[in-house]
């Protein structure tokens, strides 16, 4: 008497156990790879947990450095870096901290700086970037800039962060032109500038004190008829103003 399987057709029998292997050969595999304390505190091994604790500290945190080196952080906390932490740039100082004798890293060379300053368009908006390879390439940053409270040759002017548009500027007829008489900055920009936006000129009125007909402006400037002039628009929607080219 024949076995109900072997009854089977051969081809099916053959199918039926290729089909049993693909099911039982995941399990396989995870009693294999799996930890066997993976899952009992979380979605992760148990023993990891032990793995870290273990691992040597090199962060020390910046109250470490605080409690030594008294001029940097008087300097620090007086300039826009006060922020950041020593590490950063220094690197870890755990082992430092322990003995003065182990030096940290003193970044002089222009690689370190860029690596936050370079032109970047995702960086936020008045944030101090450069293009390293046409600003100063031949001087380290720390010969002009002292890391610990740097400061712009023009740190009080709008340039120090909007170097693009200086550089558009300072080719243009308005070159002379103090970016506060276009734009009214509040003070709080300077220290948080995506909230707290500077004002642009909201109508044609504005360009026409000194580009209208009867403007008592300086002669040499163009002048426009503002009744007629393209009366639709304002007049940044055709002229950039930081490069005015019609004449």
């Amino acid at each position: 008497m024949k076995l109900p399987w072997k009854k089977l057709p051969e081809q099916i029998r053959r199918l039926a156990v290729v089909s049993l292997f693909l099911v039982v050969l995941p399990f396989i595999v995870r009693s294999i790879l799996v930890p066997s304390d993976f899952g009992k505190y979380g979605h992760y091994r148990a023993s990891a947990v032990d793995e870290i604790i273990a691992m040597e500290i090199k962060y020390a945190g910046h109250q470490v450095c605080y409690d030594c080196h008294d001029e940097e952080v008087e300097s620090k906390q007086a300039g826009v870096h006060k922020n950041v932490s020593c590490e950063i740039c220094h690197g870890p100082a755990a082992a430092h901290s322990e003995d003065d004798e182990i030096e940290l890293i003193a970044p002089r060379d222009r690689d370190s700086c860029p690596l936050c300053h370079e032109y970047l368009s995702s960086r936020p908006t008045g944030f101090p970037q450069i293009v390293s390879d046409s600003h100063e390439p031949m001087k380290a940053c720390i010969s002009c800039h002292d890391p610990h409270n740097p400061k712009s040759e023009k740190s009080t002017e709008c340039e120090a962060c909007h170097t693009e548009i200086a550089n558009t500027k300072s080719l243009s007829k308005h070159v002379n032109i103090a970016c506060k008489e276009c734009h009214e900055t509040p003070d709080a920009h300077k220290t948080q500038p995506r909230m707290f936006l500077p004002g642009k000129p909201v109508n044609r009125e504005f360009c026409g004190r000194c580009h209208a007909e009867t403007a008592p402006s300086d002669k040499d400037i163009p002048r426009i008829e503002m009744e007629t002039h393209e009366e639709a628009y304002v007049c940044w929607q055709c002229h950039y103003p930081h490069l005015p080219e019609a004449e």
